[in-house]
């Protein structure tokens, strides 16, 4: 049996190169990792900590997120119809008239209409955690509004929410509520973001 001659010149060169070629592959994953990072966080701004702190790695979080984006990047998004936008626009004035005399009421309604809304932009509505999720993608910069409003509109009777927290929610809603009713198409509101 012949053993390797390492004080081969050609065999020192060959093994120099794949060192090399190994460090230069570590290194472009590293900074391809680096950009993916950078871009999702930019991307989705507080969510992507949410995600992190929830999945416990950049690596699982990142993987959720792109699994969002593929997911609501299969759905037929759409903006509203002046019709539709005019209907909804009245029953979000409704709802507010309603926050004076009945406040938990109306943040129970807030939370029903943006939900309607949602659903009339293309959203599927299938429970509220994945709706949040799939309005993340399009929308980041505010879905905690709607976290948080829709965390007091459900709490239940001797959790019940205080009138400042009811306040509270509904703003919350109206902000989440405006940027739905807009115009500007997802791919706008990205661009914004």
């Amino acid at each position: 049996m012949k053993l390797l001659n390492f004080s081969s010149p050609t065999l020192l060169v060959i093994l120099i190169a794949i060192v090399i070629l190994v460090a230069l592959g570590a290194i472009a994953y590293t900074r391809m990792r680096k950009g993916n990072t950078f871009q999702l966080r930019k991307r989705f701004g507080p969510e992507y900590d949410r995600a992190l702190v929830e999945h416990g790695s950049e690596r699982k979080a990142e993987s959720k997120l792109a699994d969002r984006e593929a997911r609501v990047g299969k759905f037929t998004l759409r903006d509203l119809s002046s019709a539709q936008r005019d209907r909804f626009m009245t029953d979000w004035r409704s709802v507010e008239a309603r926050f004076i005399d009945h406040p938990k009421g109306a943040v129970t309604e807030a939370d029903e209409l943006v939900s309607a809304l949602l659903q009339a932009r293309g959203y599927p509505v299938s429970g509220f955690e994945q709706s949040a999720e799939d309005v993340s993608v399009n929308y980041p910069r505010i879905i905690e509004y709607y976290r948080s409003a829709h965390a007091i509109a459900v709490r239940p009777g001797k959790a019940e929410a205080s009138t400042e927290e009811l306040r509270a929610a509904m703003l919350d809603y109206r902000t989440l509520f405006d940027d739905l009713v807009q115009v500007q198409s997802p791919v706008e509101i990205r661009l914004a973001s």
